[in-house]
C-alpha cells in the first residue's frame, strides 16, 4: 500500500468529518436561502441582490472546478511548462468575458442566454436551440465533475483493492460518491435556488484560495521562498532536465521523420487554446451568473474579483505542480494515479509531514479532500441550476406554454428539472466511470465557443442577424463540435481511446475548436442570410438596452 493510501486509511475518521462538516454548513446555508426564494427572480438569479464582491467569489468557485485544482496541478507536475498552459488559456479567457460578453449580458437579458438570443427573433425555435446547447454542454460537464468525485472520495478514503470501509469496497464507494454529489448537488438547487447556489460558491471559493495559499506558503517555506531553487529542484526530479521548463512536454511534441503528424500537434494545441479562451465566454453556468448582479457596474466588478481570484489561484497551481514534481516526485505520482490527478493531496501530506510529522500530514490530507470536494459540489450546483433554469424557463415557459406559465409554476418546474438532470447525471456517471472523462471538460468547452458564443455576440452586434441564424449557429456549432469529437483519436484509433474494437479515426486533432468554431460562426452567418427576415428596430432596442440596462429587470417580450 502506498503512503497516500496508508495515510487515508488510517485518518479516514477525519477525513470523513471534514467532508459531512462541509456537508452540514452547506445544506444550512441552502434552508436558510429557501426561506428567501420565493420568485421566479430570486430562483434563478437571486433576487438579484448580490454585490460585486460576492458575485466575484461565486464566479470563482464556479469557475475553479475540480478539474482546475487537482487537474491542473497533475498536469504542471507531470509535464512542466505544458501543464501550465491550461492555467493560462483558462485566466486569459476571462479578458474575453470582461470585454464582451459580462456588461452587455447583464443589461440584456434576465435569467438565461437565451434571452439575450431571442430577444429580437421568433421565441420558440431560439428558445428551443438553447436549451438543447446548455443541456448539452453540462451534462458532458456534470459527468467529469461526478466521476471525479466518485474516484476522489474513494481515494482519499484509502479504500484500496480487496479492503473494505463502512462495508463499501472502493468500487462501491465510487457509486456511492456519484450518488451523493448527485443527491446533493439536486438539493441545493431546488431547495436553495441561485440563492442558496451562490452561497455554497462563495463559501467554497474561500476554501479553496484557503488551501491553495496554505500549501503555496509551505512550498515556499521548505525553499526559504526561493521559486527558482523549486524550479531547479522539479527540473532535476522530473528525469527531464532543463527541458521540463520549456515547452513541448505533452502538447505539440516533434515527431522526427514525422513532419505532418508534428503539424497536427501543433495545430491540437491551437485548438485546444481557442476553446478554452473562447468557451470561457459561453459556458452557460457561468453567463448566468452575471444576472445576481443589481446593475452593470457591480457585473464588471464582480469579473474584476473573479479574474483577481482566479488568477491569483492559477499562480498558485504553478507553485503547487511544481512542488509535487519536486517534494513527491513523478513516480510517487503516476503510481498512485497516472493522470496525476492526486498530485495536490500528496503534495499537502509531503509538507504536512515535512513540518510536523504525521499528525499534520494527515490533517492536511484531510483538509484538501474536503476542498476538492467542496469544489466539485459548488461546480455541480453551478450546472444544475443553469440546465434547470433553461428547461423551466426557456422550454417549459417560452416554448410549451407560449410565455403564460405563473412565476410559481416556472419555479416548480426549475425544482422537477433540477431533480431530472440530477437523475440523468447520476445513471450516466455510474456507466461513464470506466471512461477518460478528461475530454469531456474540453468538449464542454469547445461546443460553448463553436455554439453559444458565436450567436450570442452575433445577437448583440450583427443588426442583419436573424431567427434562422441564430438556430443554424448553435445546431452547427453543437452537432459538428461533438461529431468531430466521435471521429477523432480520442474516441476511437489510439491507445488512449474511449472505445475499442472499431477505428473511425479520421479527423487528426484532439479538440474540435479548431474546426467547429469557424463552422458554428459560418452556420450562423449562412442561415441569416439566407433568411429575409429583418428587424432594426428591436436591434435598435437591444443596442439601448445593452449599453443602459434599460428594462433589464422586465419579463423578456414574447
Amino acid at each position: 500500500m502506498n503512503l497516500l493510501a496508508e495515510e487515508a486509511g488510517g485518518n479516514r475518521t477525519l477525513t470523513f468529518g471534514m467532508f459531512l462538516a462541509f456537508i452540514a454548513v452547506t445544506l444550512a446555508v441552502t434552508v436558510w436561502a429557501s426561506r428567501n426564494t420565493r420568485s421566479a427572480t430570486d430562483f434563478h438569479s437571486g433576487g438579484r441582490q448580490f454585490s460585486g464582491i460576492q458575485n466575484g467569489f461565486a464566479i470563482g468557485g464556479d469557475y475553479m472546478s475540480a478539474a482546475s485544482f487537482l487537474g491542473i496541478s497533475g498536469m504542471i507536475a507531470l509535464y512542466g511548462y505544458d501543464g501550465f498552459l491550461y492555467s493560462i488559456g483558462f485566466l486569459v479567457a476571462w479578458l474575453v468575458a470582461l470585454l464582451l460578453v459580462a456588461e452587455l449580458l447583464r443589461n440584456s437579458g434576465r435569467f438565461t442566454i437565451a434571452d439575450v438570443l431571442s430577444y429580437r427573433m421568433k421565441q420558440r425555435p431560439v428558445r428551443t436551440a438553447a436549451a438543447v446547447s446548455t443541456i448539452t454542454v453540462s451534462i458532458f460537464y456534470l459527468l467529469a465533475q461526478m466521476v471525479g468525485a466518485g474516484a476522489l472520495i474513494a481515494l482519499l478514503l484509502g479504500i484500496t483493492p480487496g479492503e473494505t470501509y463502512l462495508g463499501m469496497t472502493a468500487e462501491t464507494a465510487k457509486i456511492v460518491g456519484i450518488i451523493v454529489v448527485g443527491l446533493l448537488m439536486t438539493v441545493y438547487v431546488s431547495f436553495g435556488g441561485m440563492k442558496g447556489t451562490t452561497w455554497v460558491q462563495i463559501i467554497n471559493a474561500g476554501m479553496l484560495m484557503g488551501g491553495a495559499i496554505l500549501i503555496s506558503l509551505m512550498v515556499m517555506g521548505m525553499y526559504d521562498f526561493n521559486f527558482n531553487s523549486l524550479m531547479g529542484d522539479a527540473a532535476r526530479a522530473s528525469g527531464e532536465g532543463k527541458s521540463f521548463l520549456e515547452p513541448g512536454q505533452y502538447y505539440g511534441k516533434e515527431v522526427a521523420g514525422d513532419a505532418l503528424q508534428t503539424l497536427w500537434n501543433k495545430l491540437d494545441l491551437i485548438s485546444l487554446g481557442l476553446a478554452l479562451v473562447l468557451g470561457t465566454a459561453g459556458l452557460p453556468h457561468i453567463l448566468i451568473r452575471f444576472y445576481t448582479v443589481p446593475e452593470a457596474k457591480a457585473a464588471r466588478k464582480s469579473v474584476n474579483w473573479g479574474i483577481g481570484l482566479i488568477g491569483t489561484f492559477y499562480l498558485m497551481t504553478l507553485i503547487m505542480g511544481f512542488g509535487a514534481a519536486a517534494i513527491v516526485g513523478k513516480n510517487a505520482i503516476t503510481e498512485q494515479n497516472e493522470a496525476g490527478n492526486t498530485a495536490a493531496p500528496q503534495l499537502a501530506e509531503s509538507v504536512g509531514d515535512y513540518f510536523g510529522g504525521n499528525g499534520l500530514a494527515a490533517i492536511m490530507l484531510a483538509v484538501i479532500a474536503a476542498v476538492a470536494f467542496a469544489t466539485i459540489l459548488s461546480t455541480v450546483a453551478g450546472l444544475t441550476i443553469a440546465s434547470s433554469s433553461s428547461l423551466a424557463h426557456d422550454f417549459y415557459n417560452s416554448v410549451l406554454r407560449k410565455g403564460q406559465a405563473s412565476e410559481q409554476e416556472e419555479v416548480r418546474v426549475a425544482k422537477f428539472s433540477a431533480l431530472g438532470v440530477g437523475i440523468v447525471a447520476i445513471v450516466l456517471a455510474i456507466f461513464a466511470q470506466s471512461l477518460n472523462v478528461a475530454f469531456l471538460v474540453a468538449l464542454a468547452f469547445a461546443i460553448a465557443a463553436s455554439a453559444n458564443l458565436p450567436t450570442l455576440l452575433l445577437s448583440l452586434f450583427w443588426r442583419r442577424f436573424n431567427t434562422q441564424g441564430a438556430v443554424a449557429g448553435i445546431y452547427g456549432g453543437l452537432i459538428s463540435a461533438v461529431s468531430l469529437v466521435i471521429f477523432s483519436p480520442v474516441f476511437s484509433g489510439s491507445e488512449s481511446a474511449l472505445v475499442t474494437g472499431i477505428d473511425i479515426n479520421w479527423f487528426p486533432l484532439s479538440n474540435p475548436g479548431l474546426v467547429s468554431i469557424p463552422l458554428g460562426l459560418l452556420c450562423a452567418i449562412v442561415g441569416t442570410l439566407m433568411s429575409p427576415e429583418r428587424n432594426d428596430r428591436k436591434f435598435a432596442e437591444l443596442q439601448v438596452r445593452a449599453l443602459t440596462g434599460a428594462g433589464a429587470e422586465k419579463a423578456v417580450e414574447h
